[in-house]
């Protein structure tokens, strides 16, 4: 089975500045993936390339003609992105591609009905590391919406059968009173004070994040949150810190 990793949109780029990319950042992420030498599938967040256009023309409220050209605009965002960590990843030696959602995944309301899984499957076969992202996806319900990278890792986790699930964060993990907060479960969720300073994040923040690892955790697969210079760690199952969602 499968490692899914999670780069977060707030680590590999600039959240504060738009359309800026943390290039060495990606590198060593990427040099820590390629040491691990184990089958993965790679998800990132859109950071300041998609959250500032989807909130712009309003995706993630639905699609249709008034603003179909954010489709193109967000799509080409997170893609422009998209084509930094696939580089990195190659330049690092692992066997990476882009797997965007925009043209793999349908949505009904808002949530994931597939994910382009099969074929997520067959690349997996072949040694091959798909790289998908936080995106605009076509809905049946609402013409378009967007689907985070935290909403597609544990939707994969569930259809490929995985349960090594690593959540990469600038925060390092869940945080209460400036702490990171070791383990969270569905029980102890309600005591956390979730708080997000970046407005132009469509997708929820870290509160968003941990019900989506929830629900995963609930099905029996738990996550880990940890900071970037720990994803060797955790590849190696190595303690990494952080906050344990189960």
């Amino acid at each position: 089975m499968p490692v899914i990793i999670k780069l977060g949109g707030s680590v590999i780029t600039d959240k504060a500045n738009p359309g800026v990319i943390h290039r060495e950042v990606i590198a060593k992420l990427a040099a820590a993936i390629a040491e691990a030498k184990t089958p993965a599938v790679i998800v990132h967040g859109a950071g300041s390339l998609g959250h500032p256009e989807a909130k712009a023309y309003g995706i993630a409220s639905g699609v249709g003609k008034e603003n179909a050209r954010g489709v193109f605009v967000t799509h080409t965002a997170v893609s422009r992105l998209n084509a930094e960590v696939v580089t990195a990843l190659r330049e690092a030696g692992v066997e990476a591609v882009s797997f965007p959602p925009f043209a793999s995944a349908l949505a009904e309301n808002g949530r994931l009905i597939f994910c382009g899984e099969e074929q997520i499957s067959s690349l997996l076969e072949a040694g091959i590391v798909p790289v998908l992202h936080g995106d605009v996806v076509m809905d049946r319900s609402l013409g378009g919406c967007i689907v985070s990278g935290d909403q597609i890792v544990p939707y994969l986790a569930k259809a490929l059968g995985a349960d090594k699930i690593g959540i990469v964060t600038a925060t390092g993990g869940v945080l209460s009173g400036g702490e990171i907060i070791p383990e969270i479960t569905r029980e102890t969720v309600s005591a956390v004070s979730f708080s997000s300073a970046d407005t132009a994040d469509v997708t929820g923040g870290m509160q968003g994040k941990v019900e989506e690892l929830l629900s995963l955790a609930e099905s029996g697969t738990p996550s880990h949150i940890f900071r970037p210079e720990m994803l060797a760690a955790f590849l190696a199952g190595e303690p990494c810190g952080g906050t344990l969602v189960k």
